[in-house]
């Protein structure tokens, strides 16, 4: 069995070397690139399809059912949310064994510090731990595992061709643009994100690629998946230019939920954090999130249902499978349900992940700004105005998604695209720009980059850190220099001068580790005083060791690059743990960053 396996093995790998040098000689890179694009859009489309359709029909079998369907509490509800999430850790615990919470996160993480490269088990672990977590009612969404997906497939097509980081990125944004706009059937969205929130160059380099799989994963979600297990809506009522003062009050309204959100999600994990037993994280997050599905039902899963109820005119029918249904005519009595929806939204969110679930904020963030804007809307007609609910909904959605995420184009095309058109662009940049200029000076960071900036691992964000990241410091390292040793005298120094090609000479002391430098404008002065040949010590003209001049292997090219712009020097002496290595030029490092800034960005 061995043995046929090694052969299957060998003969795989002769086909595979085949495959590559015909590539290579007969496709361009620009080509191939294409070709990998339309097939990642392919793959990351076909994974939103069949994790959206998992999750609505698991959700239809467990809501539909007769003995769920109950006006006033259910006390299933408590029930299914610790199921979901206790199959979700044993899952990951035992299957995948990793961590595979925050995935949209993680991606930007394997962009700055992994070179690109992502676990080829986020192909699939994540859409099977989100199907479970949110298919039982784990309050989180299904778009961050989808774009984990979609970009670990991009990741790992790029490592099985051997290409470049720069175009592992760009396949790393392929898939989650396609699963972006697989899972909304929304192209320019998934576009915009790729852009947006991974921080792609916006080139033609890059956009055509994201254009492919976008387009191709939107088609995909056109042909496979119906109505009921994807959320879209048709603006019927068009925007009134009289009603823009409400859509800033509503922009206002947004950031502070976001605000809210970003806050309490954080307060709340870093709680959980502290909790280190797997039973008792669980017991904790099922409890809580259980508690708060019963008594608010839109809490259950992604919140889409909900959504759609409250644009279709029903939105009284979201207090169904609870106790407080009875109370769905009380004007003010509803208003205040909805506030204390948009408060533990949060709760069951955090409390999903937190116990273990598998989830994404996205979906999160869409309903909090859709039960937002469903509160101002009736809080508005309730004072006596007269505005569109379900265009208030809609314009929620986009407002807080853009404080959640620091996306605003995002959310404004995806909404856009959503409701199949542009009737609301308008008030969509109206709110979502307030939103995202009130909350600013609070919040610097998105949901996705807040944990990696504090870290310093935020690089995707910053092109300078992005280059000394990627770029080798041991490759800039040169060799040539002649070491002598502090011991020796101007005699022993001649005889270094004479092989050396080089002007600076590194001093060993007795241990063999650096004790300074000597420059050759030091020598210049005495080299030809044969007197001095015995009786000057090299320890006598040397620069001691000192830390303007000196760099550690281990230290990021950053550092080295800062100490560079800092100093005078031309040259630094690498070191580790002391012991010499050899020396980093200033022309040579920068000559490098700029050369790999040009390949990163060339058209």
């Amino acid at each position: 069995m061995k043995e046929r396996i090694k052969s299957y093995k060998e003969i795989f790998d002769k086909l595979y070397k085949e495959l590559y040098v015909w590539r290579l000689k007969r496709v361009s890179d620009r080509h191939f690139i294409l070709f990998l694009s339309f097939i990642i859009g392919l793959a990351s489309g076909f994974a939103a399809v069949i994790l959206k359709n998992t999750v609505h029909y698991t959700y239809v079998f467990i809501t539909d059912s007769s003995w769920f369907m109950v006006e006033e509490g259910n006390f299933l509800l408590l029930a299914y949310p610790m199921i979901g999430i206790a199959i979700t850790v044993f899952f990951v615990t035992y299957f995948v064994k990793d961590d595979i919470s925050h995935g949209i996160t993680k991606v930007l993480y394997a962009i700055s510090r992994k070179k690109g490269n992502i676990k080829p088990h986020n192909t699939y672990s994540s859409m099977i731990a989100s199907t479970i977590t949110v298919g039982f009612g784990g309050s989180v969404g299904l778009e961050a595992p989808i774009v984990s997906t979609g970009s670990a497939l991009g990741s790992n097509i790029a490592r099985f061709f051997r290409l470049n980081y720069k175009n592992k990125v760009l396949l790393i944004g392929c898939g989650a643009a396609g699963a972006v706009a697989g899972i909304f059937k929304a192209p320019i969205a998934g576009l915009v994100f790729s852009i947006e929130v991974m921080m792609l160059d916006l080139t033609m380099t890059t956009v055509i690629p994201l254009l492919i799989s976008s387009i191709t994963a939107s088609l995909l979600g056109y042909f496979f998946l119906g109505h009921g297990a994807q959320f879209s809506f048709n603006v019927s009522e068009p925007f009134q230019m009289s009603h823009i003062p409400y859509y800033i009050i509503l922009g206002i309204f947004a950031s502070a939920v976001s605000l809210y959100f970003l806050r309490m999600l954080s307060f709340i994990e870093k709680r959980f954090g502290r909790i280190k037993r797997k039973s008792a994280k669980i017991l904790l997050g099922g409890t809580i999130l259980g508690i708060l599905i019963f008594l608010f039902p839109p809490l259950f899963g992604e919140g889409y249902e909900a959504l759609i109820q409250m644009l279709n005119g029903h939105g009284a029918n979201i207090l169904k499978n609870s106790f407080l249904y009875s109370f769905r005519d009380n004007e003010w009595f509803f208003l205040g349900i909805l506030l204390l929806i948009i408060l533990f939204k949060v709760v069951a969110t955090a409390s999903t992940t937190g116990g273990g679930g598998v989830g994404g904020v996205f979906a999160p963030s869409l309903f909090l700004g859709g039960v937002s804007g469903f509160f101002v809307a009736n809080l508005i007609n309730t004072l006596g105005g007269d505005v569109s609910v379900a265009n208030f909904v809609l314009v929620g959605m986009s407002a807080v998604m853009t404080g959640v995420m620091q996306a605003p184009l995002t959310a404004i095309f995806l909404i856009a695209e959503i409701t199949g058109g542009y009737e609301l662009f308008t008030p969509l940049m109206i709110a979502s720009t307030i939103s995202y200029l009130a909350i600013h000076p609070f919040e610097k960071q998105s949901v996705y980059t807040k944990k990696l900036a504090k870290k310093g691992d935020l690089i995707t964000h910053n092109k300078d850190r992005s280059a000394f990241l990627q770029m080798n410091m041991k490759k800039l390292i040169e060799n040539n220099f002649v070491p002598i040793n502090e011991s020796d005298m101007l005699g022993d120094m001649i005889k270094a001068i004479e092989i050396s090609a080089r002007n600076i000479f590194p001093v060993l002391d007795k241990d063999k580790k650096l004790a300074g430098v000597v420059v050759m404008d030091d020598v210049r002065p005495i080299m030809f005083k044969t007197e001095y040949y015995q009786t000057c010590k090299v320890k006598d003209i040397m620069h001691p060791y000192s830390e303007s001049f000196v760099v550690d292997i281990r230290d990021p090219l950053e550092d080295v690059i800062q100490k560079f712009r800092n100093s005078s020097q031309y040259n630094l002496v690498v070191v580790e743990d002391g012991y010499y290595i050899g020396f980093i030029s200033r022309a040579n490092t920068f000559s490098a960053y700029r050369k790999f800034i040009s390949q990163f960005s060339e058209e």
